[in-house]
């Protein structure tokens, strides 16, 4: 009797190395997988960096020129209120 549980554990034993085996198995399948879709999206990052790497100076350039014309707007608004009201 004492031989049948000691067999029966070391099956027990085995069938639980054998499941975390499998498991981790597929974990590592699915890190690899995710690692390569990575590299795509890094790959694509880079490409929308250089791109867009232009869109910084530009609107710059442009909020100094909306600078002028919102200081510049104040002027004609006023102007724009004094036809309006026949002033």
């Amino acid at each position: 009797m004492r031989s049948l549980l000691i067999v029966l554990t070391v099956v027990e034993i085995l069938i639980f190395v054998g499941a975390l085996a499998m498991y981790l198995v597929a974990i590592a399948r699915s890190l690899r997988r995710i690692s390569q879709f990575l590299g795509k999206v890094t790959f694509g990052v880079r490409a929308i960096e250089t791109q867009a790497a232009s869109v910084g100076p530009s609107v710059t350039r442009i909020n100094e020129q909306l600078t002028g014309i919102a200081g510049a707007l104040e002027g004609v608004a006023v102007k724009a209120e004094r036809v309006g009201t026949g002033s």
